[in-house]
C-alpha cells in the first residue's frame, strides 16, 4: 500500500476544497470555503511550526496521501483543547424525576440541558474519505494515526478527548433535530446555520439560544428519534471509535444532535498499546500487521506496516514501509499492531 499520512501544508488547500465539497453537509470541521479552509490551515501551519511541549489552543491538520503520485485523498485533523477563544457547547440528555405524593404518581422526564461540559479537552475530528478510496482500512489508517500522533506528543493533548459524530441528515440536506431544537429559534435552516458555524464559530448559540433545558416530550417525533444517533456513514467511525475506549455519555451536538463520544486520552487503546524504539532493520520480509510512525510535528508520518518487536525494544520493519516513511536503522518509530 502507498498510502501514508503526513502533516498538511498551505498548498493541500485545492484538494481539500474538493474533498469538502462532497460531504453532504454537516461536517463543520471541513468546511466547502476556500477562505475558511485556507485559514484553517495556516493555524494548523503554525501549531506545527511550534515546538514549545505544553498543552495549548491548536489545531494540527493531517493529510492522506498517494506516496507514488503526491494526491491528496483524505484528511483528519486533532484539536488540543476546544472551547479556548469560544465555549464549546453541547447538549446533554439527562432525566429529571419528580413524585407527587398525592397522586402517588412518578413522572421521569427527559431534558436537554446546553452546557460546556466538555471545554477544555482535545478533539479528534475532521476525518473524510475520498469515496473512491474507501476500501483496504485506509479510513482506519486515518483515525488510529491521530492517535499515534497524540502519543507522540503526549503533552501537547488533554486529558480527556472526545470526538463528536454528524448526526442523521435528510435527503434534502436538512436537520430534523435542528428543525425541532433550535431552528426554532434562530429563524434560520439547518444548512445555514451549519455553514455559518463553520465560517465563524458557535458563539451565536450562546447570544440567542435559551439557556433554560428542553424537555424532549416536547418535542415532534422526528427530532427525538434522532437525538444521539449517528449519521448512516458515521456507524463505522462510531464502531471503531468505541473499540478504542470511546463511550457515548449523553452528549449531543447542538445542531444536529449526533453523539459526542469521549474517554480519558491514556485509555484510548492505541495510546495504550503503542510502543516505541530504535529501528534495528529494515528488512523485514514477514512480521506482525502494524500501523507505523516517526517523526516530530512537521516531519510526522504514518503508514501501514509489519513489524518485529525484539528483545531489547527495538524493531524490525519491512522495507516499503521504511522507504514511505522516510526511515532507516537507528532512526524511532512508534507502531502499534493493525
Amino acid at each position: 500500500m502507498s498510502f501514508r499520512l503526513r502533516a498538511a501544508r498551505s498548498e493541500d488547500i485545492e484538494p481539500l476544497y474538493e474533498m469538502a465539497k462532497l460531504t453532504g453537509g454537516g461536517f463543520t470541521n471541513l468546511p466547502a470555503d476556500r477562505d475558511a479552509l485556507g485559514a484553517k490551515l495556516t493555524t494548523s501551519v503554525a501549531a506545527f511550526e511550534n515546538t514549545v511541549d505544553e498543552l495549548a489552543d491548536e489545531q494540527f491538520v493531517l493529510v492522506l496521501e498517494n506516496a507514488e503520485t503526491g494526491a491528496v485523498r483524505g484528511t483528519c485533523q486533532l484539536m488540543s483543547q476546544v472551547g479556548q477563544q469560544w465555549p464549546f457547547y453541547s447538549y446533554r440528555l439527562t432525566t429529571l424525576t419528580q413524585y407527587s405524593q398525592e397522586l402517588d404518581r412518578t413522572v421521569r422526564a427527559e431534558l436537554l440541558s446546553l452546557v460546556t461540559d466538555l471545554e477544555g479537552s482535545s478533539e479528534v475530528g475532521g476525518l473524510f474519505l475520498h469515496p473512491n478510496e474507501r476500501a483496504g482500512g485506509l479510513g482506519l489508517l486515518l483515525a488510529r494515526s491521530r492517535y499515534l500522533f497524540i502519543a507522540m506528543h503526549r503533552k501537547r493533548f488533554a486529558d480527556r478527548i472526545l470526538a463528536e459524530l454528524r448526526g442523521i441528515i435528510d435527503e434534502r440536506g436538512g436537520s430534523p433535530f435542528w428543525d425541532g431544537v433550535a431552528g426554532r429559534f434562530f429563524g434560520m435552516g439547518f444548512q445555514e446555520a451549519d455553514y455559518f458555524n463553520a465560517i465563524n464559530g458557535n458563539q451565536f448559540i450562546a447570544d440567542l439560544m435559551p439557556k433554560h433545558p428542553v424537555y424532549v416530550a416536547m418535542l415532534d417525533e422526528e427530532a427525538k428519534k434522532v437525538i444521539g444517533l449517528p449519521h448512516p456513514t458515521g456507524r463505522a467511525a462510531m464502531r471503531m471509535l468505541e473499540q478504542e475506549n470511546f463511550r457515548y455519555e449523553g452528549y449531543v451536538d447542538i445542531f444536529d444532535g449526533g453523539p459526542s463520544m469521549i474517554t480519558r486520552t491514556d485509555d484510548v487503546k492505541s495510546i495504550a498499546q503503542s510502543h516505541n524504539g530504535p529501528v534495528s532493520s529494515i528488512e523485514l520480509e514477514k512480521g506482525e500487521k502494524a500501523l507505523l510512525a516517526t517523526g516530530r510535528l512537521t516531519d510526522f508520518r504514518s503508514c501501514y506496516g509489519a513489524r518485529e518487536i525484539r528483545a531489547d525494544g527495538s524493531l524490525a520493519i519491512d522495507a516499503q514501509a521504511a522507504d514511505l516513511l522516510g526511515i532507516t536503522e537507528g532512526d524511532t518509530v512508534w507502531s502499534v499492531a493493525r
